[in-house]
């Protein structure tokens, strides 16, 4: 991640840069302040910047002992391709070990998770609030 910066707590963070780089990317989004929420409640946050220019960002759930689940892996659009999405999840992965780790990836961006070795779960299942939103987004059947 050459000049790129890693940071690993919430302290001032733009919690609507943050909704807005997950609109930008097509992922789920809400007000900043709710990411702020889910953020701060995480067992392990990585943000990555330029500079002071917040790029892109990732987030684990865990019990801190055998499980954890990433959520909100997004990087802006320009700096896709420059591996600062495989620097957050390897940062995910460090802060965690000996855990397992569960995901759902946006349709489409299942490669970049396969590529960090992730494998495809044969009885993955997930209830969600929006349950006719995610099936027509291509994340359930």
């Amino acid at each position: 991640m050459s000049n790129y910066l890693c940071q690993y707590n919430c302290f001032n963070i733009n919690w609507n840069e943050v909704s807005n780089i997950l609109k930008e990317v097509g992922m789920a989004y809400f007000e900043g302040k709710v990411h702020k929420k889910a953020f701060e409640n995480s067992h392990t946050v990585v943000f990555a910047f330029d500079d002071d220019k917040l790029i892109g960002f990732g987030r684990a759930i865990s019990d801190g002992a055998y499980q954890a689940a990433i959520y909100d892996v997004a990087v802006l659009s320009e700096y896709q391709g420059k591996k600062i999405g495989v620097t957050i999840i390897d940062n995910i992965l460090k802060a965690i070990p000996k855990c397992n780790f569960i995901l759902y990836a946006s349709p489409g961006k299942e490669i970049f998770y396969e590529k960090q070795n992730f494998k495809k779960m044969k009885t993955g299942m997930a209830l969600f609030v929006n349950s006719e939103e995610m099936k027509m987004r291509g994340f359930t059947e």
